[in-house]
């Protein structure tokens, strides 16, 4: 069985946000693409006060200059797209408040007929934390707690009611609801995450960047946890790939995972399927612009078919 491709859609600052996110979502749809990604970064410090990820004087990227709002952005695709999934990998919650995130994922799905996918994440930059002025930094996994508590009872049936520390909900009807069950997806870097995925997710949203040995171990961690905690309903894993792409094959020695040209990506995602994971989604933008962007998105997606994948 062939695994599940996906594509991030265009939000560099080299792009038209109106023009080229509808042009590339409806394209890769086409194309054969079965998921469309956006990912959020709300502000790009003059003077951050971290360096990119929380490590200390690694530079923040130019493309995290005016990253566009990423449900906006996943709703200029939804209106121009039928079958493609909408997903957010990831959406920082915390930086939003609980109720209006849970109405504004449930009404994009209503709207595009359930292809919603809620990536959700804690995020690193206190930068934004203080900007978005929602909740402390601190308290990042409580809030991303209640959060998914949140969605899960305003996607519910109605009357709607929740008690939390952040978030007080009086018996109400909410709507629209989603048009079927969201799933909730996150990533999982410590232990403690990784309970959480289990026992209250949907599924796992990691990122390839250190080989697929690496990346089998810690899917069969994270399945050898889920048993070891009781749960029985399967777990969805949905892979991020931050390809590197070269028009000419990288030939260095040091050449990382899924970086070089169009068949060593493919390469690379032929040794990632072996994991048995069956969801890989390729962020492709760097430099590029719409036409090559979807030019390079339609090469992969033919090569990766044709080599099995």
């Amino acid at each position: 069985m062939a695994i599940r491709l996906g594509l991030s859609l265009p939000q560099a600052r080299q792009y038209d946000l109106g023009r080229d996110v509808p042009d590339v979502a409806r394209t890769a749809e086409r194309i054969g693409y079965q998921s469309l990604w956006v990912y959020e970064r709300a502000l790009f410090p003059d003077s951050p006060t971290q360096g990119l990820g929380g490590m200390e004087g690694v530079p923040w990227p130019d493309q995290y200059r005016g990253v566009p709002e990423p449900l906006v952005t996943l709703t200029l695709a939804a209106a121009v797209t039928e079958r493609a999934e909408l997903g957010t990998s990831v959406l920082v919650a915390p930086l939003h408040g609980p109720f209006q995130l849970a109405r504004s994922l449930a009404t994009l799905d209503a709207a595009s007929g359930g292809r919603v996918v809620a990536g959700l994440g804690t995020g690193w930059s206190h930068d934004e934390y203080a900007a978005a002025g929602v909740a402390p930094f601190a308290e990042r996994g409580r809030v991303l707690d209640e959060i998914i508590d949140v969605c899960r009872a305003v996607w519910g049936p109605d009357p709607v009611r929740y008690e939390g520390r952040y978030t007080t909900i009086a018996p109400a009807t909410v709507g629209p609801k989603p048009a079927r069950p969201i799933p909730v997806l996150l990533p999982a870097y410590s232990r403690r995450a990784m309970v959480r995925l289990v026992d209250r997710a949907d599924g796992w949203m990691p990122i390839a960047m250190t080989g697929a040995e690496q990346l089998a171990a810690e899917w069969r961690q994270l399945r050898d946890l889920a048993a070891e905690r009781g749960r029985t309903r399967p777990i969805r894993a949905s892979v991020r790939v931050n390809a590197q792409y070269t028009a000419k094959a990288y030939d260095g020695a040091d050449r990382a995972p899924f970086q070089g040209s169009v068949d060593q990506l493919v390469e690379d995602l032929v040794a990632h399927a072996g994991t048995g994971l069956e969801e890989f989604f390729f962020d492709l933008q760097g430099g590029m612009r719409d036409a090559q962007l979807k030019d390079v998105a339609a090469e992969l997606f033919e090569t990766a078919r044709a080599a099995g994948v």
